[in-house]
């Protein structure tokens, strides 16, 4: 049997600190689905696996 390594989730805060936007910023790219940024609801808390915002960062690198 393998064991699934759970990734920790990182709050909007956190997540905009990551990413050196605003937690406001984060919060419109997902309202308006700007970004395709994936996110986590749980109950009225949003969440981001740093897998995904590193996913995002590689998706804008200028070639």
């Amino acid at each position: 049997m393998t064991k699934k390594i759970i990734e920790p989730l990182l709050d909007r805060k956190s997540a905009a600190r990551y990413l050196r936007v605003s937690p406001g910023t984060l919060a419109v790219w997902a309202c308006t689905k700007r970004y395709d940024l994936k996110f986590i609801k749980i109950g009225r808390a949003v969440r981001y696996r740093q897998s995904d915002l590193d996913a995002f960062i590689e998706q804008r690198l200028a070639r």
